[in-house]
C-alpha cells in the first residue's frame, strides 16, 4: 500500500518520535490538507480512534490559532499540546502538512523536544 509519505520518510518520522518519547509513544499520524495516514500505532492499542474527526479538528484549530495569535507579543505559534485522561496529543504543523502524536505521560521538556524535532523534519520536506 502506497502511503502519503515515502517509506524512508515514514521510518524517519517514527524514529524521531521514538527517540524523543521512547515507549510512551502511542501513535503518529501525518496529515495534509486533503488526506491523512496513521503511520504508527503501538501494538497494545486498538485502532478505533476517529482519526478523521481528530484531523478535521486539528487542521481547523491550527488555522484558527495561527490567525488569532499572529503578531502576539508571545511570539510565533510553535505547537499544540492537548491533555487527556489517558494520554497526550501533540500537534505540529504548517499550512500544508502536519503531524499529531499521541503519548502516555512524559515530561514537558520531552514534548518541547518532540515538537522541535518534528518541526525540523516537516520543514525539510516542505522545502
Amino acid at each position: 500500500m502506497d502511503g502519503l509519505l515515502p517509506e524512508e520518510a515514514t521510518e524517519r518520522l517514527i524514529a524521531t518520535c521514538r527517540t524523543t518519547v521512547g515507549d510512551n509513544l502511542r501513535s503518529v499520524t501525518y496529515f495534509t490538507r486533503s488526506d491523512f495516514e496513521q503511520v504508527y500505532l503501538r501494538d497494545d492499542l486498538e485502532q478505533d480512534a476517529d482519526l478523521m474527526g481528530f484531523i478535521g479538528n486539528e487542521r481547523q484549530d491550527f488555522n484558527t490559532t495561527t490567525d488569532a495569535y499572529r503578531g502576539s507579543e508571545l511570539g510565533g505559534y510553535r505547537y499544540t499540546l492537548r491533555v487527556f485522561e489517558n494520554g497526550y496529543l501533540v500537534r505540529v504543523g504548517g499550512e500544508n502538512t502536519g503531524v499529531f502524536v499521541t503519548t502516555d505521560g512524559v515530561e514537558l521538556r520531552d514534548f518541547d523536544a518532540l515538537a522541535h524535532a518534528l518541526t525540523a523534519t516537516l520543514a525539510e520536506w516542505e522545502a
